[in-house]
């Protein structure tokens, strides 16, 4: 599968520790592996389950670790329908994610916010920059917006390769994603993940480039000073109020044809 395994106890202990941020409810495990994490998080005498796609490593946690009994589950997080888990139960999202599917990981988690008050982890230190970054960064992005919408990223410690078999090519990071106040954007949730995902392809130019596709090559709006600005010079909020404005200029052009 293309894995690293972490052969460093205490960095996995470490690892294992973040989910105390979010006592008192059930913890998921993605992609448990060899157990690494799993063993930490069984001491911890949680309500616990882990999600296991790679065919070998579920016999050799059914034999390293009986105390899951029939918590292993076998197959794709992505494709899980997260309210069966824990009988519609909220829990803690922990794992070493792999990092191909990392981003992915962290929208259906974003999609299933209700679920998921406190996601904890390793995923690559880029990404992990990318997660935390604020606006006006060089790694502020799509990842930044749709997830700070929603969560507040702590960037906790760099995990150096040289603690995995075999190395990867590039440092790790731990992180800690907390569900916000946040309940409603107050904008239609679907044009704005348009919005920021649009305007961050072009990310090098000024927002008017990105915007065209959207709003027409003749819009009025596109006059406006916000789009001489690049993408991540743009808060989370001013995302927010652009899409307000959007949809109404939407409306306007869509009644008047």
């Amino acid at each position: 599968m293309g894995q690293h395994f972490l052969t460093d106890l205490h960095v996995a202990r470490r690892i294992a520790d973040t989910v105390d941020a979010c006592p008192d409810i059930p913890v998921l495990e993605v992609g448990p592996g060899m157990g690494v994490l799993t063993q930490y998080i069984l001491e911890k005498g949680r309500e616990f389950k882990v999600v296991e796609i790679d065919f070998d490593s579920v016999p050799y946690l059914r034999e390293h670790f009986p105390a899951l009994g029939d918590n292993i589950i076998e197959g794709d997080f992505l494709q899980m329908d997260l309210h069966a888990v824990f009988g519609g139960r909220q829990f803690v999202l922990t794992g070493n994610y792999p990092y191909n599917i990392s981003s992915q990981i962290f929208f259906k988690m974003v999609e299933n916010r209700d679920l998921i008050p406190c996601c904890t982890g390793m995923i690559q230190k880029e990404v992990a920059e990318r997660m935390a970054a604020a606006p006006g960064s060089k790694t502020y992005g799509v990842l930044s917006v749709l997830i700070q919408a929603w969560y507040d990223v702590e960037y906790l410690f760099t995990v150096d390769e040289h603690v995995f078999n075999p190395p990867p090519k590039v440092k790790s990071a731990v992180v800690r994603i907390t569900r916000n106040k946040t309940t409603e954007l107050g904008c239609d949730e679907k044009l704005f993940r348009r919005i920021v995902k649009t305007v961050f392809t072009m990310r090098r130019k000024m927002m008017r480039n990105g915007m065209k596709q959207i709003l027409g090559k003749d819009s009025p709006m596109l006059a406006d000073p916000m789009f001489t600005k690049r993408p991540e010079q743009l808060s989370v909020q001013d995302y927010v109020e652009l899409t307000k404005r959007v949809s109404a200029e939407l409306e306007k052009a869509s009644a008047k044809d």
